[in-house]
């Protein structure tokens, strides 16, 4: 029964170490379980040898080719149409396996007869005609289209032709020969970057790009890293100064810290998803307690944008016989909004409000803590247990009066002793030279926002 393999084209598969063989069985030993293959192919490389021979321990699987062969013809005298089966070898495998495979072959002998012949000689005949249009007709229509229409293609054995390993091998050296620019291909793959990063080559950051000359130790940090350090209120105030002499006036001033200070609490409050149109019968309530001085006409300039922004606004402002310039102004704009003024706290809401901002203290004035209506407001600003905006605050080695959850400062940050409040930093418009006048080297911190958190180092 072995000499029935002999003159088969066959593939057989060795695994990843010893590849892919084809070739022509020469000789089948049924005792030794081995297999002899004449005329070899290696990963469709022609051997050196002229026959090779396999041990059924290393063979993984073994394909019959559909490859016509001589040697090989039935009983009948015609060719034997093999179609391209599977035969599983190991250690294990016994006489009887390899005896049946034939057999099923010859029994499935024209499995490809499932093709219909495309061209019978009666119907050949009809089509060519007779005389001059049957030598027209077979010239264009007689190649014989339909002769190899029965027998299926191997791809699996086409495909066992194909060296991929060399052909890859090949490309990569060859890429590997050319200059490379930007690093190695290994390390452009295992790179990745951010959506907000660039691919090209930057200069490193330089993340301490302000410096003063007094510096007080109290540091911050934006989001981005950039390092902001802390001014003492002598130089903060020389830097306002000097600001004003540029053109900065105190009234541009307050008007940049009003828009600022007003944004800051417009998205402290919901901003787009508080303020819609839909919502105007749930509009916030904010409450401003604002002192006789500059820092009450930051608040009273806040006030006014917020109510120009249709939010509920109460301005808190004690009577005093003398108010400054600034005070009187911004309290005659404020009036022409439809905002609230109280003199007195008992007309305080009595239930909580949704924001408390607080503008009592003062720079010039630390002393006006003492006064009655100052702890007054300051306790109804502890007891409504609002959140307390603080814009501006003093400086001071007590403790603030008015608890405040966020604090906003004004150009560089104070040295505020309180840590439980969280900064925030707004730009109001002083320039770059000014800053260098009085000895301070600046490059803005802001970025594309007026107003933007800092962190403590």
């Amino acid at each position: 029964m072995d000499a029935d393999w002999v003159g088969s084209a066959v593939s057989i598969d060795c695994g990843p170490t010893l590849g892919v063989y084809q070739g022509e069985i020469s000789s089948v030993d049924h005792t030794s379980q081995t297999v002899s293959l004449k005329n070899p192919f290696h990963n469709g490389v022609k051997c050196t040898v002229p026959e090779v021979t396999f041990s059924a321990i290393d063979i993984k699987k073994l394909k019959f080719l559909d490859i016509q062969s001589p040697t090989r013809k039935s009983s009948s005298g015609h060719e034997a149409a093999a179609e391209p089966s599977t035969v599983l070898t190991g250690r294990h495998r016994t006489g009887s396996q390899s005896s049946t495979t034939p057999n099923a072959n010859q029994r499935r002998g024209s499995s490809n007869s499932r093709w219909p012949k495309r061209d019978s000689p009666r119907r050949n005949s009809l089509r060519m005609g007779s005389g001059p249009m049957r030598a027209k007709n077979a010239e264009c229509f007689g190649d014989g289209m339909g002769q190899n229409l029965d027998t299926d293609f191997d791809f699996e054995g086409n495909l066992a032709l194909f060296d991929k390993v060399a052909v890859f091998s090949q490309i990569n050296e060859s890429n590997s020969s050319k200059p490379q620019h930007h690093g190695s291909q290994a390390e452009q793959r295992t790179q990745s970057y951010r959506h907000n990063e660039n691919i090209l080559e930057v200069k490193p950051v330089a993340y301490r790009q302000i410096t003063v000359p007094q510096h007080e130790g109290r540091e911050y940090c934006t989001d981005t890293g950039l390092v902001v350090p802390s001014i003492p209120y002598e130089l903060h105030k020389r830097l306002l100064a000097a600001a004003e002499r540029w053109g900065l006036s105190l009234e541009r001033r307050l008007e940049a810290i009003g828009v600022c200070a007003s944004q800051m609490a417009l998205s402290l409050l919901g901003g787009p998803n508080r303020l819609t149109p839909k919502n105007v019968h749930q509009r916030p309530t904010v409450v401003l307690l604002c002192g006789p001085h500059i820092q009450g006409a930051q608040g009273i300039s806040c006030a006014r944008h917020l109510a120009n922004h249709e939010v509920e606004v109460i301005l808190f402002l004690p009577n005093f016989v003398k108010i400054q310039e600034p005070v009187t102004s911004e309290v005659s704009l404020y009036s022409k909004t439809s905002g609230k003024q109280v003199v007195n706290v008992k007309d305080l809401p009595t239930t909580p409000v949704d924001l408390v901002i607080n503008c009592l203290g003062s720079h010039e004035n630390p002393m006006l803590r003492e006064h009655p209506w100052y702890q007054s407001a300051a306790d109804w600003a502890n007891q409504n247990r609002a959140p307390v905006l603080s814009i501006d605050p003093p400086v001071s080695e007590q403790p603030q009066a008015v608890e405040g959850k966020w604090t906003l400062s004004l150009g560089l940050p104070l040295p505020l002793a309180d840590k439980d409040s969280r900064v925030y930093l707004c730009d109001i418009g002083i320039p770059k030279m000014v800053y260098q006048e009085v000895g301070i080297s600046y490059h803005s911190p802001f970025g594309c926002k007026f107003v933007i958190p800092l962190h403590s180092v």
